[in-house]
């Protein structure tokens, strides 16, 4: 093979790539968006399509009107707290109702990005979240509980630091969000 089409079939290949880095996102992101809404419009049996769509966020607007007017509230603590006694259910309702709040209800708790550190002999250092900063029901004085995302993934560790052991990160926690669960790939906006 000549040395130009080598450099011919070397440049035709980083264009496939090139393309492929660019397309493949875009196309996981639509198929899986895409497998979604099917979903939702055959479990429900909607001829047309995105159908399932908006009425899934009709209801959910609906329900956060009626959750968000002075009439309702004492009727959703009622079923919380009948939910909350329920064993198994409970636990389930109540963890679940934690996590999404601690994304995006008023207590957001992934507000406090820090680097602890997780091994002082190797350096090893850690990124997450402060979640909680008064240990004293643990009996713990000088040290927080700080969540560590894993990356690709819907799960996490969570650890009892030491106050010595932790840096407070001045960037936005979104930022510190998307490098952890990227693997490091993304990297924070302001680095």
């Amino acid at each position: 093979m000549s040395s130009a089409l080598k450099q011919i079939t070397a440049k035709l290949f980083s264009y496939f790539v090139k393309g492929l880095f660019l397309l493949a996102p875009v196309y996981i992101t639509g198929y899986i968006i895409f497998n979604l809404l099917n979903s939702i419009d055959k479990e429900f049996y909607f001829h047309f399509r995105g159908t399932g769509l908006a009425i899934m966020v009709a209801i959910i607007m609906i329900v956060g009107f009626l959750g968000s007017t002075f009439i309702s509230i004492p009727l959703i603590q009622i079923l919380e707290e009948g939910v909350s006694k329920l064993p198994l259910v409970g636990l389930i309702y109540s963890s679940l109702k934690d996590l999404i709040g601690a994304f995006v209800g008023d207590k957001k708790k992934f507000n406090q990005p820090v680097r602890i550190i997780f091994n002082k002999e190797n350096g090893i250092q850690k990124l997450g979240f402060i979640t909680q900063t008064d240990l004293k029901f643990l009996d713990l004085e000088d040290s927080v509980i700080v969540y560590c995302p894993h990356s690709y993934a819907f799960s996490g560790e969570m650890f009892i630091v030491p106050t010595s052991s932790i840096t407070l990160l001045n960037l936005p926690a979104s930022d510190v969000m998307k490098m952890i669960v990227s693997g490091g790939v993304s990297l924070a906006n302001n680095v």
